[in-house]
């Protein structure tokens, strides 16, 4: 329930989704950081396992290259091989993380 209204998914298809986040009023926007609201990378992991309705056995990669702030919207590209997952996190046709890990 810590995702709760933090985004709202506007478009899912077979290897990739896009969400919309919340405003800087979510508290989750206000833990990280009230006076610079930014999303914490590990929501991304949180963001895309929930979507994608898997669980998360270890994190092999997260790259984080961009802050991502309120209202953005984000692409997700994913990739399965057996049972690793890999992801590309976008905004405005720029990639702002990488993610790959082990699903059960």
């Amino acid at each position: 329930m810590i995702l709760n209204n933090f985004y709202t998914l506007t478009c899912k298809e077979e290897t990739r989704f896009c969400v919309r986040l919340s405003d800087a009023t979510h508290p989750l926007f206000q833990a990280h950081f009230p006076s610079n609201p930014i999303v914490a990378g590990f929501l991304l992991l949180d963001l895309s396992a929930e979507i994608l309705d898997i669980e998360i056995v270890k994190i092999i990669k997260a790259k984080f290259l961009k802050n991502i702030a309120p209202l953005s919207v984000l692409w997700f590209d994913h990739q399965t091989t057996g049972n690793t997952l890999k992801i590309r996190v976008s905004q405005n046709e720029q990639k702002v993380a990488e993610l790959t890990y082990e699903k059960r």
